[in-house]
């Protein structure tokens, strides 16, 4: 989640439904361009909003990570995951904790955990990079992403907030953003090898937010980074993403780029950000398998696909390639969802992901939306998923939404949609791990959802995960958990070895065995993760269908 506008600060300073199933669908046009999902096509999953119940899952093993709270993104090798921190290193009290305001909030244990999950029954930690390379003050090790055959860890550092996640109040130039890369060689110890600023090849450095790791199939020596660099800009000098070569980084070479690109200047208005609310840019990204087509998911712009078959191809060190003029959805065609901008009061399109469904002529769009306290736009009905035709990825269609109870207009007003759980709560779709026939995504307050994607027009609830809470941790999330339901599950989940590992982003690690519709597909799975295409993920996408 990226979007805080300035008129955050003046908020601050003051302060059961059955499943609808789907019809078939046939898009029809919508404003100002592209195709909407009919009415119809919507279904509503009906568990997942109440900490303590599960349908379909069983729970094999958990660590509440020291009670830590504000845990970030995993990643694995081997039989150990590495965990991140969304706050920092510092004793900053979050706005609204009652020892607050000041430095009375000591956030315990504030890098990387190194977890030894050989036993799923019991995960522990053995491990941190801590100070002075990881969990320093104003600083988040958010994003984690391992390539095994380089026995490389990849930890993305930036800035973090001071309102809404309880760090130290600085600037980019106090607080530096970087990739830093470690070597895995030892896993409980690893060993800082070097840092990376993403750097525009007009030399321009640039913040960066996600990130997708690519194995190339065909060179599997050869790792590509895509990197979404959110910029308010419609210059097309400035990147909202490149893709970066780190092929030689384990062995201390550089990282290289590749290609980078912006589209917004091809959006209405040409992508002003007043036009556009200060919320056009691009969020997330996943490449196909193969690399060669690429959805982007823009916060205010809905989902493109772009050709990145050039990227595959290159075989020109030193020169970066241009991706401007490379999409295959024009803005004009793009699938439309929410109330268009401008003058959006509400259900605003917030793209975080679009995710292939490997094997089969589907992207899987998740929006994630926060509570009123970070946003007045943000609150109920929150995000969900749309499921999109990409058959002709020139002209995508909706076929299909899938969102829980908490997500309805009925739900909004309601009793249970309580002042609390409007402004500190969000029971909104964030990041996918797509099978051919199920996704598991992570829903924050609704927990971890299972869809059935036998018919992306009629998806259907397959089953959820939502963990009984801890009584307490360390560091509540400011803008996620002061809300009376305490269950944030946040990350992609991770597959591996038929079980299924996820993070919540206050109560810890959480490894599950799903036992509900195509459980077999899932217990099949050696390796498989939604923001990279290692272990089986090339495989399911060739299997096709």
């Amino acid at each position: 989640m990226m979007r805080y506008r300035p008129a955050l600060v003046s908020l601050v300073a003051s302060v059961s439904l059955l499943a609808v199933p789907a019809a078939g669908a046939s898009g029809a046009p919508g404003a100002p361009g592209g195709v909407t999902a009919p009415p119809g096509s919507v279904t509503v999953g009906p568990g997942g909003g109440t900490p303590g119940t599960s349908k379909n899952f069983v729970l094999v093993g958990h660590d509440s990570l020291f009670g830590r709270g504000m845990n970030a993104a995993g990643a694995i090798y081997r039989h150990y995951m590495y965990i991140g921190n969304r706050t920092d290193g510092s004793s900053a009290c979050g706005v609204g904790d009652p020892r607050g305001p000041g430095n009375n909030c000591p956030h315990p244990h504030p890098g990387v955990l190194v977890e030894d999950i050989a036993n799923p029954a019991n995960p522990h930690v053995v491990g941190e990079i801590g100070p002075p390379l990881e969990g320093n003050p104003g600083i988040t090790s958010r994003e984690l992403r391992v390539w095994p055959r380089a026995k490389l860890l990849i930890v993305m550092n930036f800035r973090c907030s001071s309102v809404i996640h309880a760090c130290v109040p600085g600037t980019d130039q106090q607080f530096p953003y970087d990739l830093a890369f470690y070597s895995l060689a030892d896993p409980v110890h690893p060993r800082f090898i070097s840092s990376y600023i993403p750097t525009s090849a007009g030399g321009l450095a640039v913040k960066p937010h996600e990130m997708y790791l690519w194995q190339d199939p065909r060179r599997p020596h050869r790792a590509l980074l895509w990197i979404s660099t959110p910029e308010l800009t419609s210059d097309p000098a400035v990147p909202n993403m490149m893709i970066v070569d780190i092929s030689k980084v384990a062995d201390g070479g550089p990282v290289t780029e590749i290609a980078e690109g912006n589209w917004n200047q091809l959006y209405e208005n040409g992508g002003s950000e007043a036009f556009f609310q200060n919320d056009l840019y691009v969020h997330s990204m996943a490449p196909t398998a193969d690399g060669k087509i690429t959805y982007l998911s823009l916060e205010g712009g809905e989902m493109l696909a772009l050709n990145t078959s050039a990227v595959v191809d290159a075989t020109s060190p030193g020169k970066v390639i241009s991706l401007n003029n490379d999409l295959i959805t024009s803005p004009a065609s793009r699938p439309i969802w929410g109330n268009p901008f401008p003058n959006c009061k509400k259900a605003c399109p917030e793209g975080h992901s679009s995710v292939p469904i490997p094997g089969r002529p589907y992207v899987l769009t998740t929006d994630e939306i926060y509570g009123t306290f970070t946003d007045p736009t943000f609150g109920c009905p929150w995000g969900w998923v749309h499921l999109i035709n990409v058959g002709d990825p020139a002209h995508p269609v909706i076929v299909g939404e899938y969102k829980i109870t908490q997500d309805t207009q009925a739900f909004c007003g309601s009793p249970a949609d309580d002042p609390l759980t409007e402004q500190f709560t969000s029971y909104s779709s964030h990041n996918p791990t797509v099978l051919p026939d199920l996704a598991f995504i992570a829903w924050h307050s609704g927990g971890l959802q299972a869809i059935d994607l036998a018919s992306p027009a009629d998806p259907q609830q397959a089953g959820w995960y939502s963990p009984a809470p801890l009584r307490t941790v360390a560091t509540e999330d400011p803008a996620l958990n002061r809300g009376l339901n305490k269950v944030t599950v946040w990350s992609y989940t991770i597959i591996r070895n038929g079980l299924i590992y996820l993070i919540d982003i206050r109560n810890g690690l959480y490894i599950l065995r799903y036992t509900g519709p195509h459980r077999f597909e899932a217990a099949s799975i050696h390796f498989l993760e939604g923001n990279s295409n290692l272990g089986d993920a090339v495989r399911l996408a060739r299997a096709g269908r």
